[in-house]
């Protein structure tokens, strides 16, 4: 992890799927790119085989994110393109903006005034 660019928001914990499958996450975490859109990256200890569109999990992802502070509505699947053998991309809502902040994340798009 690269302190500069990678902000981890949660540290290790057990997720479970919508079959009832525990599984191990070794961290939640965001790399600060510099613009307004906010990518979650979840880390896994072993290949989610095919699980990065499952609801219950990314639903156990979000109540953990709420035990560290965050009050907004659920992420959703990141792109599919992104996503990764242990590695599940959650695409953040607006509402996260402010979470993140929080933890270290800067909005250089707004700070530098571009608008879209």
């Amino acid at each position: 992890m690269n302190n500069d660019t990678d902000i981890q928001l949660s540290g290790p914990f057990k997720a479970t799927d919508g079959s009832g499958r525990a599984h191990d996450i070794k961290a939640i975490r965001i790399f600060d790119e510099g613009y307004g859109a906010i990518d979650v990256y979840v880390d896994f200890a072993a290949p989610l085989d095919g699980l990065h569109k499952d609801k219950t999990l990314i639903a156990a992802i979000v109540a953990q994110l709420r035990t560290v502070g965050y009050k907004g509505p659920l992420l959703t699947q990141g792109d599919p393109v992104l996503q990764e053998k242990k590695l599940m991309v959650l695409e953040a809502p607006d509402e996260f903006n402010t979470f993140a902040a929080g933890k270290g994340w800067k909005d250089l798009a707004e700070e530098f005034g571009d608008d879209e």
